[in-house]
């Protein structure tokens, strides 16, 4: 397995080459690349993201069959299944770069912010669970623009990864596991990962 590093290069280049259109997708879904992943899987990163259609997470970062283990959720989330398949795939596959993506023009984030101005009355409790996981982030921001409140809720994801599981942290405490943010830009198709 590759280090976090070396995942976080991959992952670079490959928005890199889907910025400026020049993609290796076709080899990457080939048929023989899915007969060499019969006998398992090997991903060299895990990716938490909004289930936003307009962020297909392999496409944006040019990675094909097998390359991300992809977890995707309104929002970008952290609840109890996101954090299982999280530490199954850094304590069973091996994989050490965990990356939480937000995007512009979240609508998950948006509505959090129209629900902190102004109570409904009726709404589904399973959106309702949506929103008060992202709450926390944007409520400690004053008066936020919505560029703003992504980035706070793909930081307070990633803390809440980093604190949030007991194998996530002996994983980080032992350098096995590395978490970071990142935005995915609607407008330029650029991911910009947070402390660069």
């Amino acid at each position: 397995m590759i280090s976090a590093a070396e995942a976080l290069e991959r992952l670079r280049s490959g928005n890199a080459r889907f910025v400026a259109g020049t993609s290796n997708i076709n080899d990457a879904v080939s048929g023989a690349r899915r007969a060499e992943l019969v006998g398992g899987q090997t991903p060299f990163a895990v990716i938490l993201a909004c289930s936003d259609s307009r962020v297909p997470v392999e496409l944006v970062f040019d990675q094909g069959l097998g390359d991300l283990f992809v977890i995707r959720v309104a929002g970008n989330i952290v609840a109890p299944s996101q954090v299982g398949s999280i530490e199954f795939a850094a304590a069973q596959l091996g994989t050490r770069l965990v990356v939480v993506l937000g995007h512009s023009n979240c609508g998950a984030v948006d509505a959090t912010l129209k629900e902190l101005a102004q109570k409904q009355e009726e709404r589904s409790p399973n959106l309702r669970s949506i929103v008060d996981r992202i709450r926390p982030a944007v409520e400690r921001l004053e008066t936020p623009s919505l560029q703003e409140a992504v980035a706070a809720n793909v930081r307070n994801s990633v803390e809440q990864l980093h604190h949030g599981s007991d194998i996530l942290e002996e994983l980080i405490s032992s350098d096995k596991l590395t978490i970071v943010g990142a935005e995915y830009s609607i407008e330029t198709g650029e991911v910009g990962f947070f402390g660069d």
